[in-house]
């Protein structure tokens, strides 16, 4: 049997960190949208007003996946909120039920922290993950639509 331990991430880390991204960024059909660079990992995630956290998952003692995430806040109900990112699971290490594991240190750390919502995306069609999710209590938000500006869009709405 498999045992798994949670920690958090150091910059030593940051480059298991770029793999697991890599990894997901292919299993999610986006590879070619991965800018991330060990040294963007090192400062976005460690560095001076960072406003990320991170979870390294190993398998005795080796790294098999990742969770990062940061605050949001809810004017509702005046208290932050915890917001996934990523998690990220190696292949191998699928169905051991490690997902559930990380999600469960991040629900402890949103409780821990006070916060007042513990939320993340899936897409569409990730039916394993949306499996673990439920399996665990988490409840789609279908009433509200997530919208994004970036690159060019971005700056060219910025600019005016």
């Amino acid at each position: 049997m498999t045992s798994f331990t949670i920690r958090n991430a150091t910059p030593d880390d940051v480059g298991a960190i770029l793999r697991f991204i890599t990894e997901l960024a292919i299993y999610e059909k986006a590879e070619h949208e991965v800018e991330a660079t060990e040294e963007s990992l090192t400062r976005t995630l460690f560095g001076p007003g960072a406003v990320t956290g991170a979870a390294i998952l190993e398998a005795d003692g080796v790294p098999v996946g990742h969770a990062i995430w940061f605050y949001s806040y809810s004017t509702w109900q005046a208290r932050k909120g915890l917001y996934l990112e990523d998690l990220y699971v190696s292949p191998d290490y699928r169905g051991s039920g490690a997902g559930k594991l990380l999600l469960r240190y991040l629900a402890k750390t949103a409780v821990d922290e006070g916060c007042g919502r513990f939320e993340w995306s899936v897409l569409d069609w990730n039916t394993p993950a949306i499996r673990v999710y439920e399996a665990v209590g988490a409840e789609p938000q279908s009433e509200w639509i997530r919208y994004r500006l970036s690159g060019d869009r971005l700056r060219d709405f910025a600019a005016g």
